[in-house]
């Protein structure tokens, strides 16, 4: 269960992403058994773009949980300190780790405290840059900070 709950944006995410991938390929199939082939390799395609989403998104939820465990032997060894929480404040799934760690180590009411006087909300779901900049999603430095955390 930690697992999900260190990153239970991504993992619902990528749930939702591959049930409309399998429903778009049980649509495609069918259509191949009926012989419409055109319609059913059409259907493929964003069948598989969907997949690619869900693999995406059980990626970064392997990142985030990665991350927890590294903010959770920090806030074990050190307590709460706002200087080790900050890089994790611009992304939701990120606080997300963060804030499931906290709680583990008994200060998650601080931490809360701490976001919210950033200025975060439960509803601010994109990260930071790709509010600023929605190509962002594309920079080589924001997918190495997204899929390799910390410093391993």
């Amino acid at each position: 269960m930690r697992y999900l709950r260190a990153a239970p944006l991504p993992h619902a995410t990528g749930g939702v992403s591959a049930l409309i991938g399998a429903g778009l390929t049980r649509v495609a199939l069918e259509a191949l058994a009926e012989e419409a082939l055109a319609m059913g390799l059409l259907l493929f395609m964003p069948a598989s773009g969907w997949f690619g989403l869900a693999l995406l998104c059980g990626a970064d939820g392997l990142s985030r949980y990665r991350e927890y465990l590294r903010m959770r032997r920090m806030l074990d060894r050190w307590g709460f300190t706002p200087r080790l929480l900050r890089p994790l404040a611009s992304s939701r799934c990120q606080r997300d780790a963060a804030m499931q760690a906290a709680r583990e180590a008994g200060c998650a009411d601080r931490t809360r405290a701490y976001y919210r006087k950033l200025g975060y909300r439960w509803y601010h779901l994109l990260p930071d840059r790709v509010v600023a900049n929605p190509l962002a999603f594309l920079d080589m430095r924001f997918l190495r900070a997204t899929f390799l955390p910390g410093k391993r």
